[in-house]
């Protein structure tokens, strides 16, 4: 007795099918096409997880230098006077208290200052 797959194949290509929604052209309504272009997808996606992490620090560092910069500092000068005081602050924070809350920043390269 042969093998029918008629119901796992259907399954298969409805999951695809239903995954590359929205997709352009014949990418979202037919199997081979919506299966390439879901499959490239979650590549994409999968690679980007982590560029973004890498994305974020350019950005963050880049922030930090220019808030350090007003303040007659590089970002390494900056960054070290930090870590010499001990200063426990992520990129993350650092980037945003240049961005938002200047009088803190400005506060914390004075003391970075001190410490160069």
């Amino acid at each position: 007795m042969r093998i029918k797959r008629g119901t796992l194949k259907n399954r298969r290509h409805k999951k695809y099918l239903k995954e590359a929604k929205g997709y352009r052209g014949s990418r979202g309504s037919l199997y081979r096409s919506a299966r390439e272009g879901v499959e490239k997808a979650h590549s994409h996606a999968y690679r980007d997880r982590r560029r973004k992490k890498r994305e974020f620090r350019k950005l963050w560092i880049t922030r930090i230098n220019a808030g350090a910069r007003q303040h007659g500092l590089s970002y390494s000068e900056f960054m070290t006077g930090l870590r010499r005081m001990d200063v426990q602050m992520n990129r993350k924070v650092l980037a945003d208290m240049a961005v938002r809350d200047k009088s803190g920043f400005a506060k914390l390269a004075e003391m970075a200052k001190t410490k160069v």
